[in-house]
């Protein structure tokens, strides 16, 4: 009996050990948990434009559907490394196909102090990354300079002028310590704002809350200057940009959790809670885009980035 006894006790155990396993697995993480763009939709979802001015000498269109059904997820190692020889990464971080012809032009906006290490294996990873997508795309680096406080917003909205004067129809703002670890995630527009970092693996892979829109974010240029941007104050984030399209009736999509999976390098996770102003729908008309003051100090065309340099 006492055998009896302790087998029962070794299979209660097991039990619960396995029950934990599920619990905190990231595969609990599956359909279902959120709305999302189905795979097969995702093309039919993207936004075709190119850059003003944007030409190609390739002859064939490129074709995005094996970009989309590529069931590969990339090595964070790379980010070790060094881009491969022949990367082909024009001056300012600029990436045009040379297989095809794009039909997808998106600019990458970084806001950035203080995090060179990171930041060297962010641009590595990255253009390791997005060449593999068939896209034209630039990447930008705003540097706050001076000793203010961080402020991210205003960052991203210096960035996003930036890109909107070079005509790029696509804004994709990320924060520099997030790596997106499937192919299959386009950094492209979407026809409704996307949040692309759905799935960290810090947060074991689980979406916290269906308000979260920040981390990395792509919205049209169109749709980011209807909503005038975000706010320019200091305690300014991508969570804003949710309360503002909140306002103008635009929804947010996502894809899959799958294809939403992110590697975060920083050591400390920050949570922020979204807050809805009731006087949000007044705040957009003064404060954004059409309020935004800065000094540039200086801007640099460097192999890997387009680096902005300001003051606060």
């Amino acid at each position: 009996m006492r055998y009896y006894g302790i087998k029962k006790k070794i299979l209660y155990c097991g039990l619960i050990v396995l029950l934990f396993f599920i619990l905190l697995h990231p595969s609990r993480n599956a359909k279902g948990t959120y709305e999302f763009i189905e795979r097969e939709h995702i093309l039919s979802n993207l936004l075709y434009d190119t850059a003003e001015n944007f030409s190609s000498t390739a002859i064939v269109e490129c074709d995005y559907y094996n970009v989309v059904y590529d069931d590969s997820t990339l090595s964070i190692s790379i980010a070790d490394g060094d881009l491969v020889e022949n990367h082909r990464v024009k001056d300012g971080g600029e990436y045009v196909p040379v297989e095809c012809r794009p039909s997808l032009s998106t600019a990458i906006i970084i806001p950035y102090r203080d995090r060179a290490e990171q930041l060297r294996a962010f641009l590595v990873y990255m253009h390791m990354f997005l060449r593999r997508q068939f896209i034209h795309y630039r990447i930008y680096v705003v540097e706050q300079v001076d000793s203010k406080p961080f402020n991210t917003a205003k960052l991203m909205n210096i960035g996003a002028a930036a890109a909107i004067r070079a005509g790029f129809p696509c804004l994709v703002l990320h924060n520099v310590d997030l790596l997106p670890l499937r192919p299959a995630n386009l950094y492209a527009c979407t026809k409704l704002p996307r949040h692309l970092s759905s799935s960290i693996n810090k947060l074991r892979f689980v979406l916290p809350h269906q308000n979260v829109f920040s981390g990395v974010v792509s919205i049209s240029s169109k749709q980011f200057k209807l909503i005038n941007g975000m706010t320019n104050g200091n305690t300014g984030d991508k969570s804003d940009l949710h309360n503002r399209l909140k306002v103008a009736g635009i929804k947010i999509t996502r894809y899959e959790p799958s294809l939403s999976r992110y590697y975060m390098s920083s050591q400390k996770l920050q949570r922020k809670v979204i807050r809805f102003n009731r006087d949000m729908k007044q705040e957009m008309k003064k404060d954004g885009l059409n309020s935004l003051m800065y000094t540039e100090v200086a801007t640099v065309l460097h192999p890997l980035f387009t680096h902005i340099m300001v003051d606060l």
